[in-house]
């Protein structure tokens, strides 16, 4: 089985793929100054949780935005021999035109490359986590930048904790958007004014990314992220598809192209 890794700034989430096939997903919370050992035993608890084990990986692919879990991960898999390909500007296969491809973080080219090969180009991916990204793919499948904002949640979570009166709430879009107290007035500035921050963007990154042989509506847009699942997620307009597994399924699409493993089951070409 192939061993799919997102490690972002809050989780740390894993996808099995058996045959191309996803079959499991699990999910556990970041740890920055994790060793080796303490990495190890969170991986296998969480493939024993699905009755697997080390012995049933056959490979690791990764994509990390924590150098320091990325270090700890190379070394577990040298441990147990167990190939690992590490998402970067270096291995995922699509031209990157941006001013520093380096510096482009791996979870975006790899939900990019997911979206050209899943859902087509153009697209843009919304990435609902601790931040809200924006990734762009041009018509060619290059990716081509995008926008990042504060998530959600950590705007919540300043919210509360830089004010002495203002509750942490639940994320639930609001009936409507004048609050007649506080929670209904917070819920109805962070949820609805999150929704309208990424409405308003896309409808800027559309128009944007059309060009002679496409036009703004031709752009596909894919929610994911840790949030996507979430009811006020489903309200956000203009979007075709939302998907909480695409970065762990453009990473089997990285292995794939880049390892020779076996092909996403998508109907996608060998």
């Amino acid at each position: 089985m192939l061993l799919a890794i997102d490690v972002g700034n809050t989780n740390v989430t894993t996808g099995l793929f058996r045959n191309g096939a996803l079959v499991a997903t699990r999910r556990a919370a970041t740890r920055a100054r994790t060793s080796p050992d303490e990495l190890e035993h969170l991986v296998g608890a969480l493939l024993a949780l699905d009755d697997e084990s080390f012995g049933d990986v056959s490979s690791i692919v990764v994509a990390s935005v924590v150098p320091s879990v990325t270090d700890a991960l190379a070394a577990v898999a040298a441990r147990r021999e167990r190939p690992l390909l590490i998402a970067s500007a270096g291995t995922v296969p699509i031209p990157i035109r941006t001013e520093r491809p380096a510096e482009v973080g791996p979870d975006r080219l790899v939900n990019a490359l997911a979206a050209a090969r899943i859902h087509g180009t153009p697209a843009v991916v919304v990435d609902l986590g601790t931040a809200t990204s924006f990734d762009c793919v041009a018509s060619d499948g290059a990716f081509v930048g995008g926008a990042i904002a504060p998530g959600l949640q950590l705007g919540l979570e300043a919210l509360a904790g830089r004010t002495a009166k203002l509750p942490r709430i639940e994320l639930r879009e609001p009936d409507r958007a004048i609050g007649r107290d506080t929670v209904g007035a917070i819920e109805s500035g962070a949820v609805l004014g999150h929704q309208l921050l990424v409405e308003g963007l896309l409808d800027r990154i559309r128009a944007e990314l059309a060009d002679p042989t496409s036009r703004s509506d031709d752009v596909r847009v894919i929610v994911t992220g840790g949030l996507s699942a979430a009811p006020w997620a489903r309200s956000i307009r203009g979007v075709d598809a939302i998907d909480p597994d695409l970065t762990l399924k453009g990473l089997a699409i990285l292995h794939a192209e880049v390892s020779g493993g076996q092909p996403l089951e998508l109907g996608l070409p060998g």
